[in-house]
């Protein structure tokens, strides 16, 4: 695994959430998440595919990724310092060679951001909700300033020369992704798997309006899907309500299974 160092400090955790950082790391080396997931895009991902995972959280989907692609690399972006201290643990003991973490967040500039991260309610770090934007839920959180890039400039700093899938789950700044995605979308014509949910769209003053009309005259056929539905798939013209939306250059929709 090829790590690269970006500075960030996090907050020091009390004795009950570094009980529970254990309980998250035990999830994230023990199980295996999403195999519905995986079999449903597998047609999608070639062995040698080039895969970038946006909001890298625990690993769950970067761990499929890296077994879906044995001969390609996922480049897995996760800016949170919690979120990070378990994945740089889980990659070194499933000594993943075809992964690299990479300490930033993807947005449309370079740039510097606060990063929310929810308390639960008896003070346990809620890290899968992490978020830019406002807070809107009334929720203790803890901040923690982080790094920002944009997959255009990630691309032409390391010199990629294909993207084949693309996942995106970042609590609301899916959009402030895309801006600084375009030029390389354009260019590779992977597929995008983003989560698009209206209200957390709105924390971060952006809509699923601006996520399909970016996408959708570039000629991508369009699948809604949810984890809670087994990742079956079922094609849709746009917005249709919160799911994970799959968008497919349309040469190559017939590899979807619908329903």
């Amino acid at each position: 695994m090829t790590q690269i160092s970006v500075p960030s400090h996090g907050p020091d955790l009390s004795f009950r959430q570094k009980l529970t950082w254990f309980a998250h790391l035990f999830k994230a080396v023990a199980y295996q998440y999403h195999r519905d997931l995986g079999r449903e895009v597998g047609a999608l991902i070639a062995r040698e595919a080039i895969i970038i995972d946006v909001g890298a959280h625990a690993g769950q989907h970067t761990k499929l990724f890296a077994r879906m692609a044995p001969q390609g690399h996922v480049f897995a972006f996760e800016p949170g310092v919690y979120a990070r201290s378990i994945l740089n643990i889980v990659f070194r003991i499933r000594q993943f060679a075809n992964v690299t973490l990479v300490p930033l967040g993807l947005s449309d500039a370079v740039t510097m951001e606060t990063l929310h991260v929810p308390l639960k309610r008896h003070g346990s770090m809620g890290f899968g909700l992490s978020h830019m934007g406002h807070q809107t839920d009334g929720r203790e959180t803890v901040q923690e300033e982080i790094h920002l890039t944009t997959l255009d400039t990630f691309v032409k700093d390391h010199h990629l020369a294909r993207i084949d899938f693309i996942k995106v789950d970042i609590e609301g700044w899916e959009a402030h992704f895309l801006r600084g995605a375009m030029g390389s979308i354009k260019r590779f014509r992977p597929v995008i798997m983003l989560e698009v949910i209206e209200p957390i769209l709105a924390r971060a003053g952006s809509t699923p309006a601006e996520i399909f009309e970016a996408l959708l005259p570039l000629d991508y056929a369009v699948f809604a899907t949810s984890e809670h539905d087994a990742y079956r798939m079922k094609s849709v013209e746009g917005f249709s309500g919160a799911a994970d939306f799959l968008f497919v250059p349309k040469e190559r929709a017939h590899l979807v299974k619908v329903g």
